[in-house]
Order: structure tokens, then C-alpha cells, then sequence
């Protein structure tokens, strides 16, 4: 309609039976539209929930080792930390000193660097490992491949549920 005074714009939206609805106020001049105030709402709420949908939710999980850690008990907590990997988690890793073991923090750094290498291929550092009180602390986030693999499992469980939906509806 181009530009129009204020009191117009009210004059014509009532006129049509709409609400002036301002789209952009802060522009020069400001730009408005004539909606059904009701119906722009709903779509804006629609328009927020698809966006909801498609975003990932980001859990930060934890994993805490010991430094008198046996062989089989540091596999068995890095099986654990490579499904919250493969899940698309990031982790938060600690390795608990008690006692007289502040004394080996070295140690602490070796297994650390242990516990990296055994995940490198599924996730990546984001923090090098620093000593934090009596906790040795680092981070992990799945690596861009891993998450990769992760959306085309969600993507391929999602299409298995709609042919399901849709085989239902043939019935």
C-alpha cells in the first residue's frame, strides 16, 4: 500500500475487519501489516514449535574414574562414555584424587591421556586436562562424523515410523 499515515492504516484495518499488526517497528518508517490478529498468533506459535522440533538438546554427562583404576573397570566406564558419545552428548571427565594420591597427579595426567586416546576416534578434547582441587578435569564432544552417523539413525528411526503411521492408515 506504501506509506501511510497511522490513523489511515487504523481506519482501513477496521474497515476490512483486521488488526494492524506491527512486523517490523523499529524500521523507518515502521512497517505494519493487515492480519487476523488471532490467525497471525497461531502461525507464529506454529512457525516456533517446527523450530523447536529440529533443534538437538545438548546433555553434558559425567564420568568419574578413580586413579587406582583396574584395566577392566577403565573399559568398562569408557563403554559407557562412548554411548554417551554416540548418543551426541558431551561429557564432562574427572578423575578423583583421595588422600595421599595428590601426591602422583602425574599419574592422573597418563590416564587421562589414556582415557583420550581410547576415544579419539568417536569424540575430541575441548578442554585439556586441568587439575581443579582434588579433581583432574577435561571435556569431550562427539566428533562431526560421529554426529553425522547419530542424524542418520534418528532420520532413518523417524522414516520407519511413518511408513508405520502410514501403512496403519491404509488399513
Amino acid at each position: 500500500m506504501g506509506i501511510v499515515s497511522s490513523r489511515e492504516a487504523l481506519e482501513l484495518a477496521a474497515e476490512r475487519g483486521y488488526d494492524l499488526v506491527a512486523i517490523s517497528p523499529n524500521a523507518k518508517p515502521p512497517v505494519c501489516k493487515l492480519v487476523d490478529l488471532g490467525k497471525f498468533i497461531y502461525q507464529k506459535n506454529k512457525q516456533l514449535k517446527e523450530a523447536k522440533k529440529k533443534q538437538t538438546k545438548v546433555e553434558v554427562k559425567q564420568m568419574r574414574y578413580r586413579l587406582k583404576i583396574d584395566k577392566h573397570d577403565l573399559d568398562t566406564k569408557n563403554r559407557k562414555v562412548r554411548k554417551f558419545l554416540e548418543n551426541g552428548n558431551r561429557l564432562k571427565l574427572e578423575i578423583w584424587f583421595r588422600g595421599r594420591e595428590m601426591a602422583y597427579t602425574d599419574k592422573g595426567f597418563v590416564l587421562a591421556h589414556k582415557i583420550i586416546d581410547a576415544l579419539s576416534d568417536i569424540g575430541y578434547l575441548v578442554h585439556e586436562p586441568k587439575l581443579a582441587g582434588r579433581n583432574l578435569i577435561f571435556y569431550m564432544e562427539p566428533s562431526k562424523e560421529t554426529l553425522k552417523k547419530m542424524k542418520e539413525r534418528r532420520d532413518k528411526d523417524g522414516k520407519k515410523d511413518e511408513d508405520n503411521e502410514i501403512g496403519s492408515e491404509k488399513v
